[in-house]
C-alpha cells in the first residue's frame, strides 16, 4: 500500500477568508516503510501572512515572493499524490486549504485525488481521550524525538507524523511485516515464523534437588491448608 504523510503551512487559519498555502511537505510510505521519496515545496501566497501564523512557522511574505505560485506546483503535487492513501493530522484543516487552492487553479478536489484519507488527530482522540493530542504531545507519548522542531515546518512535521502514525498503529500485523512475512501469511492471519535453521536453541534448566524438595514441601502444606484439595498432588502421574 502506498501512503503519503502530508502537512501544509498557511498564511492564516481560514481559506474562506482568502488565506493561502505557503508550504507543502509530503513523505511517502510503501507497505508502512519510508521510501525516501518526499515532496517539499514553498509557494508565494500572493498576500501578507498573519502575524500569528508567522509566529508558528517563521515565514513572512518577503521570504516567499521569489517562490512559485501554487498553480505552478499543483501539477507536480497531483502527480505525486494521485491514488495514494493520505494521512494528515487534523485533516479537515489541510484538506480545506488544498481544496481551495485546487479550485482556484481549476483542479479537482482532494477527494478525487486520494484513494482514502486518515486523520491522525481523530485516531489519537479515540486512543487517548481527554489528553493533549497535538503533534508535540504525540511525539512525547510515542517516544519520537522532536528536538529539531523549534518552529513548524511542513516537511519536518510530515516526517515526525510518519513516525508517530507508525507507532500509533503498530499492532500484531505490523510485527509480521517488520519480520518479513509474506503477503500470504499476513492474509491468513498467521504470525511470523523463523526458519528452523535460524532458530536459537532455548536452554532447558532442570530444578535442583533443593528446589524440588522445597516445591514438594509447599504442595504438602497447601494440601493441609485446603483439607486435601491441592489439585497438583492429585493429577495423574503421566500429566
Amino acid at each position: 500500500m502506498r501512503q503519503l504523510i502530508l502537512d501544509t503551512e498557511t498564511t492564516g487559519l481560514d481559506p474562506k477568508l482568502g488565506h493561502r498555502i505557503i508550504e507543502i511537505g509530503v513523505v511517502e510510505l510503501v507497505d508502512r516503510r519510508p521510501t525516501g521519496r518526499n515532496l517539499h515545496v514553498y509557494c508565494d501566497p500572493e498576500r501578507e501572512i498573519d502575524a500569528g501564523a508567522t509566529q508558528v512557522h517563521g515565514k513572512t511574505w518577503d521570504d516567499l515572493r521569489d517562490k512559485p505560485k501554487f498553480a505552478d506546483v499543483a501539477g507536480e503535487f497531483l502527480a505525486f499524490a494521485q491514488g495514494a492513501q493520505w494521512i494528515i493530522h487534523n485533516a479537515p484543516f489541510d484538506v480545506g486549504f488544498l481544496d481551495a487552492e485546487f479550485a482556484r487553479a481549476k483542479h479537482p478536489a482532494c477527494a478525487v485525488v486520494y484513494a482514502s484519507l486518515i486523520d491522525t488527530l481523530a485516531l489519537a482522540r479515540d486512543a487517548f481521550p481527554g489528553k493533549r493530542n497535538n503533534l508535540d504531545a504525540l511525539c512525547e507519548r510515542m517516544g519520537v524525538s522532536n528536538a529539531l522542531r523549534t518552529l513548524h515546518g511542513a516537511l519536518l512535521d510530515a516526517q515526525l507524523l510518519a513516525e508517530v502514525y507508525l507507532a500509533m498503529t503498530r499492532g500484531q500485523d505490523s510485527l509480521t511485516i517488520d519480520m518479513g512475512t509474506t503477503t500470504a501469511h499476513r492474509d491468513a492471519g498467521q504470525g511470523a515464523r523463523l526458519p528452523l535453521a535460524g532458530r536459537v536453541p532455548l536452554p532447558v534448566l532442570s530444578p535442583t534437588a533443593a528446589e524440588l524438595a522445597a516445591h514438594d514441601a509447599y504442595l504438602e502444606a497447601l494440601e493441609r491448608d485446603t483439607e486435601g484439595r491441592c489439585v497438583w498432588l492429585h493429577l495423574p502421574a503421566a500429566a
